[in-house]
């Protein structure tokens, strides 16, 4: 097991989100919805986009060593996923608290849905790839869904 102040467990359970009881995955995308609104504010679409590929490989990293601690294959209390995930469906969404809201109902339905490919990757791929990588696909399902709301709206 890792301690508590490994950095491996901070950064895959979202700095302890993923402790609290619970839906760990829809706490995960709650915490990530603060730090991508000023990320955005901060560095526009281009800002997040980066962030989000920056958490995404740091993620990978951190998920597969904590999960290596556990001796899970993708342990509940891993959110870091979901922070991924979040933060590509809001790449293109404006700072908009309601826009904020239907992205934030969009990744989880996606999310928790798992439609192919994000299902595929879920099953078949390993470590913290696996673990990381099936949420950013919902993630960038989420994206062209948002890109679409808000073309049209």
């Amino acid at each position: 097991m890792l301690s508590r102040l490994h950095p491996a467990r901070i950064i895959s359970t979202g700095c302890y989100v993923g402790h609290l009881p619970g839906p760990a995955g829809t706490w995960g995308s709650l915490a990530a919805l603060a730090p991508a609104w000023f990320i955005h504010q901060a560095g526009g679409a281009w800002g997040l986009a980066l962030a989000a590929v920056a958490v995404t490989i740091v993620g990978i990293w951190a998920s597969a060593i904590y999960a290596a601690a556990l001796d899970l294959k993708d342990p509940g209390s891993v959110v870091v996923d979901e922070f991924a995930g979040q933060w590509f469906t809001l790449v293109l969404v404006p700072n908009d608290p309601w826009l904020y809201l239907i992205a934030f109902a969009i990744f989880r339905v996606l999310d928790i849905l798992k439609p192919w490919p994000a299902n595929w990757a879920d099953r078949h791929l390993p470590g913290g790839f696996g673990i990381v990588i099936d949420d950013v696909i919902a993630g960038l399902m989420g994206l062209v869904l948002m890109g679409g709301l808000i073309e049209l709206w």
